[in-house]
Order: structure tokens, then C-alpha cells, then sequence
């Protein structure tokens, strides 16, 4: 097949295009600079240049895939303040491509994510996420808005993804938490750090991706968590073993100064099932567990 693939040089992007390469497909890559149009063409990929805000290049080079692989959303932005303008400009390049694809039973796999969905409990691919009128719902709506796409002739589906997405290179939340850690001389917690993530290695999670295209049934829901759930604690404790720091506890009411805009996240409890996921697509992760990948000291080589 031939798949477009948004967000394709990025931390997913670049584990999904060789995995879709290698299975034999042709990926077109998007790129929003020369810097990501060099490392697709290396990787062997066709690019075309623009943004998720060039809908009229996001609908035509659609229209002219056998499927779309959905990974770009403006953390640039959503991470700055803008969330709501980053889910929203997420949800215009939805639309377009559910546009370009209609009535043509061809697979759109778009990523999501995992928090917040079934506080307290394990969350399953059955459930679904309270919409209400806040900024952070506007992605759940768009997930939602791809569930429906299967009325219209698309064979749509939802990866939803663990918060950590680990792997070595990552820049993302284990990294920040390593820095954070070296800045202040102690690895920090909150509260009693029981609280849970799910995990994922990014390898894993580009398999999944290149499955959900090719075979996901329309309008299903897959979970990228490889590990159903890792306290918080035991990442801080890895990550003060290896910095050679004490793993401490921080006061929910000192996060938001210790750890600055990762605290909103640090302290959610998720706990995410794949079981169905697995069963569905045959998807079994072989690579490292999120304690062992940090064990294995690459995100300390040198300051994130």
C-alpha cells in the first residue's frame, strides 16, 4: 500500500515509516521543514512538504494513498498555552482526510492517547472518555469523530497511546524527568508515587501502527500500552540510582514548582489494558519494559 503518514520524522513517525517500509509498503511523508523532508528521504520515503494547516496538501495527497497514518498534533503550541488552537487545527486535518477518504474503504489510523480515560480503574479499548467543554476534550471528540468515519466508507480506527512512549532518544517525559532530577539533585515523586503509567517502547508502538493500517477492523479502538502500568515511584528511583540522587517525595503542593508543567501529568493514575488490542491484531511487544529500558542508562548519557 501506499500511506501517508503526518508527524513522519517525528518520535513515532520515525519508528512507523521503517516498519511500513519494511513490510513492503511505499510511505509519502509529510515535512514542515528541510530538516524532516533530509531524514525521510534517507529513510526511503517519498515527501511532500507542508503542515497539518495545509489542508488542501493534507486532502489531495489522501486522496491519492491507500491509506493515511494520522501522528502530527502542534505540541509546539499545545505545550506553550494553545492547546485548545493545537486540537483544533488537529481536528480540521481530520476532517479534510475523512473527506478525501470517504467512500473508499481505505484505513485512517489515527493517534490518541491514554489519560484520563477510566480513572481508578483499568481502562479497556470499550471505553470511551467523557466529552465535555473543556480544551483537553476537544481530542476525544476528534477521536470520536473517527470512530463515525466507518458510516461514511473508511475503515477508521483509534490508537490510543501510553503517556510514555520510551525508547533510546527520547525527549519526551522520562527525559524531562531525568533532567528535572539532575537539576535539583533529587529524583522526585508525588505523594507516595504510587500512582501509575502505562508504558510503551516506541518500536513496539510502531508495529502497532503499521498492523491498525493494514488489517484494523473500521472503527475500532487499539491501546498502545505494551505495560499495563508502572509507578511513578519506581521510575524515580531508577532514575536516582543512576544520577546517583536521592528519590524523594514531593507535596502535591509543591509539584507544580518542583516538576513546572510535567506536574499536571506526573500525578494522574493510569492503569490501560492492551488485551484486546493483542487479540485483535496479534500484536505481542518484544522490546524492553519502561523500568529495563531505563536501566539501560541511555537516557543519561548526557544532559537532556
Amino acid at each position: 500500500m501506499r500511506i501517508f503518514v503526518t508527524g513522519a520524522s517525528g518520535w513515532i513517525g520515525s519508528a512507523v515509516v521503517p516498519e511500513l517500509l519494511d513490510a513492503g509498503h511505499q510511505v509519502v511523508g509529510l515535512a514542515r521543514s528541510d530538516t524532516s523532508a533530509d531524514a525521510l528521504s534517507a529513510a526511503g520515503a517519498e515527501v511532500v512538504r507542508g503542515t497539518v494547516d495545509d489542508l488542501d496538501v493534507l486532502g489531495s495527497t489522501a486522496a491519492a494513498s491507500d491509506g493515511v497514518i494520522h501522528l502530527a498534533f502542534k505540541h509546539d503550541i499545545a505545550f506553550s498555552g494553545d492547546f485548545r488552537g493545537a486540537a483544533e487545527a488537529d481536528r480540521r486535518a481530520v476532517d479534510t482526510f475523512g473527506d478525501a477518504l470517504a467512500g473508499t474503504d481505505r484505513p485512517f489510523v489515527l493517534a490518541s492517547g491514554l489519560a484520563g480515560l477510566a480513572p481508578g480503574r483499568v481502562a479497556t479499548e470499550r471505553d470511551m472518555p467523557t466529552i465535555d467543554a473543556s480544551p483537553l476534550t476537544i481530542r476525544a471528540a476528534t477521536a470520536e469523530a473517527v470512530l463515525a468515519l466507518p458510516s461514511r466508507g473508511v475503515r477508521s480506527c483509534v490508537v490510543r497511546l501510553s503517556p510514555t512512549c520510551h525508547g533510546d532518544g527520547d525527549n519526551g517525559f522520562m527525559a524531562t524527568l531525568v533532567a528535572i532530577a539532575r537539576a535539583r539533585g533529587v529524583s522526585g515523586f508525588i505523594g507516595d508515587g504510587a500512582n501509575h503509567w502505562p508504558a510503551v517502547h516506541r518500536l513496539d508502538a510502531g508495529r502497532l501502527f503499521r498492523l491498525a493500517v493494514e488489517k484494523a477492523p473500521a472503527g475500532s479502538v487499539l491501546h498502545g500500552a505494551a505495560e499495563e502500568g508502572v509507578t511513578i515511584r519506581d521510575v524515580a528511583e531508577v532514575i536516582g540510582r543512576h544520577l546517583d540522587v536521592p528519590a524523594v517525595s514531593v507535596a502535591p503542593e509543591a509539584a507544580a514548582d518542583h516538576f513546572t508543567w510535567l506536574s499536571a501529568f506526573l500525578g494522574q493514575d493510569i492503569l490501560a489494558s492492551s488485551s484486546l488490542t493483542r487479540e485483535v491484531l496479534g500484536w505481542e511487544p518484544v522490546q524492553p519494559g519502561l523500568l529495563a529500558d531505563l536501566d539501560k542508562g541511555h537516557y543519561f548519557h548526557s544532559p537532556a
